[in-house]
């Protein structure tokens, strides 16, 4: 394959895929989602966030998140290296943007599983960006789901459903709502809206 000449990208830009946002409240079965789409359709790639939260059981570096210490997220902020990031529950969380930016112009679908706040900058920054949000089917399923978890303490809990509060209200932002009924159906109208059939 003949090497790109610095300054062009390798597919043209109007036939790129766009960059596609899951955004939904913690507990609402993002990762689920995106697990069952991998799976399925492993030509989709997903961001790998770096985070300075601790790993939670059967997390892997590199595979599930970097995990990164503060002063290594310090720095990746302050030389620009991350698409968006903000802070949740008492953790940072980050893009790196170079892969990002590598995959869309090789004309891969690319996903990025992120909160709110960074659904907004990655909005500010990259306008043609398709924002999705999933949604529990209901405040009740969402409060089941995320204190079934037992991986965090009571006030974690907590601080994750006050959370979730601002960012169902935030819903109209979104281009388009996913229901999280069923992760089969929801990962079949991702895929859809991505145009990965």
């Amino acid at each position: 394959m003949a090497a790109t000449p610095r300054g062009t990208s390798p597919v043209p830009p109007d036939v790129r895929p766009r960059l596609t946002v899951l955004s939904g409240p913690s507990g609402v079965g993002k990762s689920t989602v995106v697990a069952h789409m991998r799976k399925e359709h492993p030509e989709v790639w997903l961001s790998v966030s770096a985070t300075t939260r601790k790993p939670r059981p059967g997390e892997q570096h590199g595979v599930h998140y970097f995990f990164v210490s503060d002063d290594e997220m310090d720095k990746l902020i302050a030389n620009g290296e991350l698409l968006e990031w903000a802070e949740f529950a008492g953790n940072r969380y980050g893009t790196p943007r170079a892969a990002v930016q590598e995959r869309l112009e090789n004309g891969e679908p690319v996903l990025l599983e992120i909160d709110l706040q960074g659904a907004r900058l990655v909005r500010e920054s990259m306008p043609e960006a398709q924002l999705v949000f999933l949604a529990p089917p209901s405040w009740e399923e969402l409060v089941r789901r995320l204190t079934g978890r037992g991986t965090e303490p009571p006030e974690v809990i907590e601080r994750r459903l006050e959370a979730a509060k601002i960012e169902l209200a935030a819903e109209p932002e979104f281009d388009t709502t996913l229901v999280n009924t069923s992760v089969e159906d929801v990962a079949r109208e991702l895929l859809a809206l991505m145009d990965v059939v």
